[in-house]
């Protein structure tokens, strides 16, 4: 049986981890191998894994899942991006921003970064949004795990568009985002709003590749402020 002879083993379980994600050889909308798989791999403990994962889950780059089925485990939701974001992250927890501060915040970055990835030429690298995209097409996502990709879809975008103080300050928005996308879901018309949600993500992704700048900072504005007014009237 693996022991930790390492008091930081857990150190060792999350370099391995984030190499992993970094080399994208694991993606986000993946399950990572159960903890007893993890442990008998590394020769650490599960105890050290389990820290390992909390530490990843606290980061915001994985979200833990109980129970059992192709449900359960751990999911990544995000790549390691940074200081800045964490501090961002901090930030945001600290002070729990109104969610109309939120999305006229996500208005101001996500329409300059459409704008932006439609003007670059060559068509910047989308490969990373566009991966999302596909996992969120899977039918074994709750809808809680489907918003938590969709937060990170729009980290994704604002990577691509190259500005590295914008995409950090997204992902450390991204904790805000999810928090009034999932307060917006309503189960009984979950699927229409799942499969609306889809259709447009994949217009966003059409408008820049179409280099039409305009367009795309009009999709961004309806896919912001429509969900928005969604979940205000689901709230009320």
């Amino acid at each position: 049986m693996p022991s930790d002879s390492s008091p930081r083993a857990w150190e060792q379980v999350l370099s391995h981890l984030e190499k992993r994600l970094t080399s994208g050889e694991v993606r986000p909308g993946q399950r990572l191998p159960g903890e007893r798989i993890l442990a008998a791999e590394l020769g650490v403990g599960r105890s050290s894994v389990r820290e390992a994962l909390r530490v990843m889950e606290a980061l915001g780059l994985l979200k833990a899942q109980t129970g059992s089925g192709p449900t359960s485990g751990a999911m990544i939701v995000a790549r390691p991006t940074g200081g800045m974001t964490m501090l961002m992250r901090m930030q945001v927890a600290a002070q729990g921003f109104p969610v109309s501060d939120v999305v006229k915040t996500r208005l101001v970055l996500e329409i300059e970064v459409m704008a932006t990835l439609a003007r670059l030429q060559p068509t910047p690298d989308l490969g990373g949004a566009v991966e999302l995209l596909d996992s969120m097409e899977s039918l074994d996502l709750t809808a809680d795990e489907f918003l938590i990709l969709d937060a990170q879809f729009h980290v994704a975008m604002a990577d691509a568009a190259g500005n590295q103080v914008v995409a950090a300050m997204m992902a450390g928005l991204r904790e805000s985002i999810e928090a009034y996308v999932l307060s917006g879901v309503q189960l009984d018309s979950w699927p229409a709003t799942c499969s609306r949600l889809r259709h447009e993500h994949r217009g966003l992704v059409q408008a820049v590749q179409a280099g039409d700048a305009d367009l795309a900072r009009e999709r961004i504005t309806s896919h912001i402020r429509g969900y928005y007014a969604e979940s205000a009237h689901s709230a009320s």
